[in-house]
């Protein structure tokens, strides 16, 4: 059984959404000033030596401020720069697969969609899940509908993973998304599209915040 919890309630994650003017680098540097203590680095364009050197700027920003490093799909990346973890998709890298390739040290979630595959991650060694989308979400094409917070309840009752829910989460629906069971919320674009993402950040985090 895993013993990983996460460090923080917000789960962040530097994509910049196809938006040229975003830059990966810049926009982990703004959401790690802000608090970030678990950020995603999501990139899905560019060609692996390029994603590498993104990802080499991005661990050392989040050494420098304490904050883990998961990269979405690439167990290969996760290895270069010695990242702490990986995240996969129903469809990316099978996560027994993912466990071979990084071993026992680094940190794997998969994204669940609905019970059994909750379950299927717990049983297969995942340490914590993502589920959603939880509202449903313009971010990403899932291929799922929202899930609603009533399913959120049911998978939190099913395993006992750490759960990060996914999928138009909003500062405003943070605190009943947690009610409900998660352990952390992750939210895309009403962080990065914010006017000041590390003052968002904070925001966010503040709202959050456990008693």
């Amino acid at each position: 059984m895993t013993t990983f919890a996460f460090p923080s309630r917000l789960y962040t994650i530097a994509d910049t959404l196809g938006r040229p003017e975003l830059s990966f680098v810049v926009l982990a540097e703004k959401l790690c000033a802000g608090g970030a203590r678990v950020l995603q680095l999501r990139v899905k364009e560019l060609p692996a030596r390029e994603f590498i050197t993104i990802a080499r700027e991005v661990r050392s920003i989040c050494q420098r401020t304490d904050c883990l490093l998961i990269i979405n799909d690439r167990a290969d990346i996760v290895l270069a720069v010695n990242a702490d973890g990986v995240h996969v998709g129903q469809e990316d890298l099978p996560l027994e697969a993912a466990r071979k390739v990084l071993g026992s040290g680094k940190l794997i979630g998969v994204s669940t969609h609905d019970p059994a595959q909750a379950v299927a991650a717990e049983r297969g060694g995942a340490d914590y899940i993502g589920f959603g989308p939880v509202f449903g979400t313009n971010t990403k094409a899932t291929g799922y509908s929202a899930r609603g917070l009533a399913q959120l309840r049911e998978i939190r009752a099913l395993v006992r993973l750490p759960i990060v829910a996914i999928g138009g989460v909003t500062a405003d629906r943070a605190p009943a998304t947690l009610a409900a069971g998660a352990d952390a919320v992750a939210m895309i674009s009403d962080v990065v599209l914010a006017s000041e993402v590390t003052g968002k950040v904070r925001e966010v985090l503040e709202k959050v915040k456990g008693p």
